[in-house]
């Protein structure tokens, strides 16, 4: 797929359209890691989370209330 490389306001960037986003697996908001290999090529990686945030305060969850006494011995 080719894409060229336009302005975008003082900058210069390339527009994704909807069927290359969905090959990708990105949606607009999404963060990707842009590394720049020998002989110039530029590969976009997307920085995905292990858990969603509703897990991650779940399992805080879990780790407070199971070790409850230690954190209270602790502060």
């Amino acid at each position: 797929m080719v894409k060229i490389i336009t302005k975008i306001g003082n900058s210069q960037g390339l527009i994704m359209d909807q069927a290359l986003l969905e090959m990708a697996h990105l949606k607009v908001g999404d963060s990707v890691d842009v590394s720049v290999h020998d002989g110039g090529s530029v590969v976009l990686t997307p920085c995905r989370t292990s858990i969603s945030p509703e897990e991650a305060g779940a399992s805080a969850r879990r780790l407070i209330g199971k070790n409850a006494e230690i954190f209270r011995r602790l502060s």
